[in-house]
Protein backbone atom coordinates (compact mmCIF):
# COMPACT_ATOMS: atom_id res chain seq x y z
CA UNK A 1 0.00 0.00 0.00
CA UNK A 2 1.44 3.55 -1.26
CA UNK A 3 1.70 5.61 2.00
CA UNK A 4 0.56 8.98 1.10
CA UNK A 5 1.76 12.66 2.69
CA UNK A 6 5.95 11.59 2.86
CA UNK A 7 8.57 13.79 1.75
CA UNK A 8 11.25 12.90 -0.58
CA UNK A 9 13.84 10.65 -0.31
CA UNK A 10 17.56 11.11 -1.42
CA UNK A 11 17.03 8.36 -3.87
CA UNK A 12 13.96 10.34 -5.11
CA UNK A 13 16.24 13.62 -5.63
CA UNK A 14 18.82 14.40 -8.51
CA UNK A 15 20.57 17.69 -9.26
CA UNK A 16 18.01 19.47 -11.59
CA UNK A 17 15.16 18.63 -10.01
CA UNK A 18 12.60 21.05 -9.88
CA UNK A 19 9.05 21.62 -7.58
CA UNK A 20 7.45 24.47 -5.76
CA UNK A 21 5.12 24.89 -3.25
CA UNK A 22 1.47 25.75 -2.27
CA UNK A 23 0.97 29.54 -1.38
CA UNK A 24 0.72 31.24 2.10
CA UNK A 25 -1.12 34.75 2.42
CA UNK A 26 0.66 36.37 5.11
CA UNK A 27 -1.55 38.06 7.41
CA UNK A 28 -1.58 41.07 10.15
CA UNK A 29 -2.03 38.74 12.84
CA UNK A 30 0.61 36.47 11.90
CA UNK A 31 2.98 39.46 11.94
CA UNK A 32 1.63 40.16 15.40
CA UNK A 33 2.22 36.84 16.67
CA UNK A 34 5.72 36.24 15.00
CA UNK A 35 7.02 39.39 16.26
CA UNK A 36 5.83 39.51 19.46
CA UNK A 37 7.22 35.85 19.87
CA UNK A 38 10.28 36.83 17.95
CA UNK A 39 10.67 40.10 20.19
CA UNK A 40 11.38 41.40 16.58
CA UNK A 41 10.05 44.54 18.02
CA UNK A 42 12.12 47.06 16.41
CA UNK A 43 10.04 50.08 14.63
CA UNK A 44 10.03 49.00 11.38
CA UNK A 45 7.81 45.91 12.23
CA UNK A 46 6.36 47.57 14.99
CA UNK A 47 5.11 50.72 14.54
CA UNK A 48 1.74 51.26 11.89
CA UNK A 49 2.24 54.19 10.51
CA UNK A 50 -1.06 55.78 8.26
CA UNK A 51 -1.23 54.64 4.30
CA UNK A 52 2.25 52.55 4.29
CA UNK A 53 1.85 48.57 4.16
CA UNK A 54 3.02 47.15 7.31
CA UNK A 55 6.82 45.18 6.18
CA UNK A 56 7.14 41.79 7.65
CA UNK A 57 10.70 40.32 8.93
CA UNK A 58 12.96 37.98 6.79
CA UNK A 59 12.68 35.78 9.40
CA UNK A 60 9.03 35.35 9.15
CA UNK A 61 9.57 35.14 5.21
CA UNK A 62 11.97 32.20 6.16
CA UNK A 63 9.95 30.26 8.78
CA UNK A 64 6.92 30.38 6.76
CA UNK A 65 8.72 28.92 3.62
CA UNK A 66 10.15 25.95 5.83
CA UNK A 67 6.59 25.22 6.85
CA UNK A 68 5.20 25.46 3.39
CA UNK A 69 8.38 22.84 2.35
CA UNK A 70 7.53 20.59 5.33
CA UNK A 71 5.81 17.96 3.42
CA UNK A 72 8.69 17.60 1.11
CA UNK A 73 10.51 16.15 3.96
CA UNK A 74 7.46 14.64 6.09
CA UNK A 75 9.09 11.52 7.41
CA UNK A 76 12.34 11.51 5.43
CA UNK A 77 14.03 14.47 6.80
CA UNK A 78 16.91 14.21 9.26
CA UNK A 79 18.05 17.29 9.81
CA UNK A 80 19.20 21.08 8.23
CA UNK A 81 22.64 21.52 8.51
CA UNK A 82 23.25 24.70 6.81
CA UNK A 83 22.41 27.77 5.04
CA UNK A 84 22.83 31.26 3.42
CA UNK A 85 20.70 33.80 3.34
CA UNK A 86 19.33 36.64 1.05
CA UNK A 87 16.56 38.31 1.24
CA UNK A 88 16.28 40.02 -1.96
CA UNK A 89 13.29 42.78 -1.52
CA UNK A 90 10.43 43.80 0.62
CA UNK A 91 6.98 41.30 2.11
CA UNK A 92 4.37 43.20 3.36
CA UNK A 93 1.19 41.85 5.00
CA UNK A 94 -1.42 40.39 2.39
CA UNK A 95 1.78 38.95 0.13
CA UNK A 96 1.14 35.80 -1.03
CA UNK A 97 4.39 33.60 -1.33
CA UNK A 98 5.27 30.47 -2.22
CA UNK A 99 8.79 28.08 -2.91
CA UNK A 100 10.23 27.61 -5.81
CA UNK A 101 12.91 24.78 -5.48
CA UNK A 102 15.85 23.24 -7.53
CA UNK A 103 18.12 20.15 -6.12
CA UNK A 104 21.67 21.60 -6.94
CA UNK A 105 23.58 19.14 -5.45
CA UNK A 106 23.93 15.79 -3.90
CA UNK A 107 25.81 12.65 -2.20
CA UNK A 108 25.93 9.94 0.12
CA UNK A 109 26.41 10.24 3.66
CA UNK A 110 29.26 8.79 5.23
CA UNK A 111 26.52 6.43 6.85
CA UNK A 112 25.08 4.96 3.29
CA UNK A 113 21.66 4.80 4.57
CA UNK A 114 21.34 8.77 3.92
CA UNK A 115 22.42 11.24 2.30
CA UNK A 116 23.13 15.05 1.62
CA UNK A 117 20.83 16.87 -0.70
CA UNK A 118 21.59 20.83 -0.96
CA UNK A 119 18.61 23.11 -2.73
CA UNK A 120 18.44 26.28 -3.81
CA UNK A 121 15.14 27.98 -2.82
CA UNK A 122 13.38 30.89 -3.94
CA UNK A 123 10.44 32.69 -2.32
CA UNK A 124 8.31 34.41 -4.72
CA UNK A 125 5.09 36.86 -3.55
CA UNK A 126 2.21 36.72 -6.11
CA UNK A 127 3.74 39.17 -7.75
CA UNK A 128 6.70 36.80 -9.25
CA UNK A 129 8.83 38.98 -7.38
CA UNK A 130 11.83 36.86 -5.64
CA UNK A 131 11.89 38.03 -2.19
CA UNK A 132 14.28 35.50 -0.60
CA UNK A 133 16.72 33.00 -1.75
CA UNK A 134 18.81 30.31 0.50
CA UNK A 135 20.16 27.44 -0.29
CA UNK A 136 19.79 24.86 2.68
CA UNK A 137 21.98 21.56 2.82
CA UNK A 138 19.62 18.47 4.37
CA UNK A 139 20.32 15.33 5.44
CA UNK A 140 17.52 13.13 3.91
CA UNK A 141 16.37 9.30 4.74
CA UNK A 142 18.19 7.29 1.37
CA UNK A 143 15.34 5.54 1.01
Amino acid sequence: MILVGRGFTFDDLEPGFRFRTHRRTISEADRAAFTGLSWLTEELFAVDEENKPRLVPGALVYSFAEGLLLPTMQDTGLAFLNATLDVKGPTVVGDTIHVECEVVEQRLASKGERGLVRFANRVVNQRGETVLEYNPLRLLKKT
